[in-house]
């Protein structure tokens, strides 16, 4: 992996052979990774594995032609060869009006946020081990469980640089830090399983190995001997390990690209009332040690924290800048980069603001109603917003947690399920997507 300023030098470099190759403008993106992970099972050594990756991607324009192409080939050779192949793609692809690079005038400058995405102290395989092993033997230690799927710990590295033929060149790395433990309770027909997990950028920020595998434990074990939901409607509270997929869905129906190609069910909703006047979302791409944070977005524009939702009205699109201008508005800063190809958008750290009332008395007028605490497939149109899933968690019965349930789906329309969501205030803070308990009245549940 390159160093910072070598990775900058190198995306530098490789415009600048677009641009005496015939470019009209290039961009160039260099994006390395390299981590290390351990597992364990029943107190054992099962797996060890470390990954490094390189890659430079180059996308190129003549006039409203452009064209993408990427290697992980970083000589010099090579990179003559990429821009020579990248122009002569652009000279034979379609027209488009809206692509280009994002305007000069937006461009951000150096020095960058310091957002604090690193750690220095890099643990060694024999560290990472015991992390592991320590997860899995508080997991196991939990009465109930009878076997395990293994506790892992892993740490990584990655690096990302942008240079523009505009004038924009920046980089940034991040360090990783994970934790989990995954085991089994019950026996027989009757075994259950779930999981503790964790990540961070730096490893202070991780719960203790015991934590987590207590975590997991308990968690399988609550899950034993579930019951049956009948059909039909009931209030649904989300556990925050949960909810943050609705915000999820929120955050992809507001994608400038899904507005652009008119595919998103939040269509000509823009400053609409979606939800009680109460509910905010918030993107913060500047928070200190957060999973999501960076300095600048896939074009080389400033990134800052905005609310996404306000008053329970939606306030913008995430543009990148061609939906932007399909749309006649401008780029937002939520341009993501891959490997290669044009940018897509994406958000930073989100969350849905804390409300008032404790989860406990968010679900006290209850008679009968569901706490989910996991969802299973991918039953969501974006296009309607219908919404339909298959989940697990517990009854509430009078306002209490009343024993484990699964095997039922819970269904509905995003945008009915926007306008009676109700936050609690437990707002938890170490996920890409933080939000507290929610609860949404009039859901379908198809059961027994």
């Amino acid at each position: 992996m390159l160093s910072l300023e070598a990775a900058q030098e190198r995306a530098q470099a490789l415009v600048e052979r677009a641009r005496r190759a015939g470019a009209d403008a290039a961009d160039a993106v260099y994006s390395a990774d390299a981590s290390e992970s351990i597992q364990v099972r029943l107190g054992k050594l099962e797996d060890i594995e470390r990954s490094e990756s390189e890659h430079i991607g180059l996308r190129v324009f003549i006039g409203t032609r452009s064209a993408s192409i990427g290697s992980s080939d970083l000589g010099d050779a090579a990179l003559d060869e990429l821009a020579g192949r990248a122009i002569a793609m652009a000279r034979a692809a379609p027209e488009d009006p809206f692509a280009g690079l994002a305007p000069a005038e937006r461009l951000t400058r150096a020095p960058f946020p310091a957002l604090d995405l690193e750690d220095s102290s890099e643990p060694s395989p024999q560290a990472l081990r015991e992390m592991a092993e320590a997860a899995e033997d508080a997991a196991r230690a939990v009465p109930g469980v009878t076997n395990s799927e293994g506790g892992s710990a892993s740490a990584g590295r990655g690096l990302l640089a942008l240079a523009t033929s505009h004038g924009f060149a920046g980089a940034y790395a991040a360090t990783s830090r994970g934790l989990s433990a995954s085991v089994v309770a019950g026996e027989g027909a009757g075994m259950q399983r779930d999981y503790g997990w964790r990540s961070a950028h730096h490893a202070a920020d991780l719960p203790t190995p015991r934590e987590i595998g207590e975590l997991a434990g308990t968690r399988a074990v609550a899950r034993l001997d579930p019951g049956r939901l009948k059909s039909g409607p009931m209030p649904v509270v989300f556990s925050p390990r949960v909810g943050g997929t609705l915000v999820g869905h929120l955050i992809n129906a507001m994608a400038g690209p899904s507005i652009a190609r008119r595919s998103s069910f939040l269509l000509d909703r823009l400053g609409e009332q979606l939800f009680d006047a109460g509910v905010t979302v918030i993107d913060d791409p500047h928070r200190l040690r957060g999973l999501h944070s960076r300095p600048f977005d896939g074009e080389g524009l400033a990134t800052g924290a905005r609310s996404l939702v306000e008053g329970g009205r939606v306030t913008t699109w995430l543009l990148e800048s061609a939906s932007a201008r399909q749309l006649g508005l401008e780029p937002t800063g939520h341009a993501s980069r891959g490997h290669g190809g044009a940018p897509g958008v994406a958000a930073s750290n989100l969350h849905l603001a804390a409300g008032t009332a404790s989860p406990e008395a968010l679900m006290a007028d209850i008679g009968d109603g569901v706490y989910v605490t996991e969802l299973i497939g991918h039953g969501v149109n974006g296009v309607t917003g219908d919404y339909s899933r298959g989940a697990s968690g517990f009854r509430i019965v009078d306002g209490q947690l009343a024993g484990p349930v699964a095997e039922f789906t819970i269904a509905g329309n995003l945008l009915a399920m926007f306008a009676a969501l109700t936050p609690a205030s437990d707002l938890e803070w170490f996920r890409p997507i933080n939000v507290p308990t929610i609860r949404v009245d009039g859901m379908t549940i198809a059961g027994d």
